[in-house]
């Protein structure tokens, strides 16, 4: 099974790096680009049958590792 994962900071936390990309697309001209928010995106294979035990993995590797859960969310897609 492969798990799509995007990790993302709260709203309402700072987020340097999406307003540095925000400044420079309106210095490129892109005047129409604005909240910017950077994240993360990964993919993983689980070997891994059952949806539901590989669900539980994902949200288990997200708490523990992939996301920092007090400053992040994430959201996750399973495919076979």
């Amino acid at each position: 099974m492969k798990a799509k994962i995007h990790v993302t900071l709260k709203q309402g936390i700072l987020d340097p790096q999406g307003k540095a990309i925000e400044h420079a697309l309106d210095s490129l001209e892109f005047k129409n680009a604005t909240n910017v928010r950077v994240g993360k995106y990964m993919e993983l294979d689980l070997d891994e049958k059952d949806r539901a035990k590989a669900e539980t993995q994902v949200k288990s590797m997200c708490e523990k590792l992939l996301a920092n859960t007090i400053i992040e969310e994430y959201q996750y897609e399973l495919s076979a």
